[in-house]
Parts: C-alpha cells; sequence; structure tokens
C-alpha cells in the first residue's frame, strides 16, 4: 500500500499506521479512507493528498 502526502503541510498518511485519532485502523488503504477524512495536521480533504513515490 502506498503512503500519501499532503501538499498543503506535508503530513503523510502511512496505511500501515493508519489514523486512529480519526477512526482509521492500521492497515487501512488510502483508498478506503472515507471521503470526508481530513489531514490531522492541516484540515484539508483527501483531495489535497498525492502519492509518494
Amino acid at each position: 500500500m502506498r503512503k500519501y502526502k499532503c501538499i498543503v503541510c506535508g503530513y503523510v498518511y502511512d496505511p500501515a499506521e493508519g489514523d486512529e485519532d480519526s477512526g482509521i485502523a492500521p492497515g487501512t488503504a488510502f483508498e478506503d479512507i472515507p471521503e470526508d477524512w481530513v489531514c490531522p495536521l492541516c484540515g484539508v480533504g483527501k483531495e489535497d493528498f498525492e502519492p509518494e513515490d
């Protein structure tokens, strides 16, 4: 599973870690996160994330 980086603040969503503060369990692919999820650091939506190479 790929990591995704917020283009606004640089936060990296790592599927291996999830985002437990937002109820996203470890092992959850970025594509499987609900559409209303927002960056835990700056609050932008999924549309402002891009895959990390």
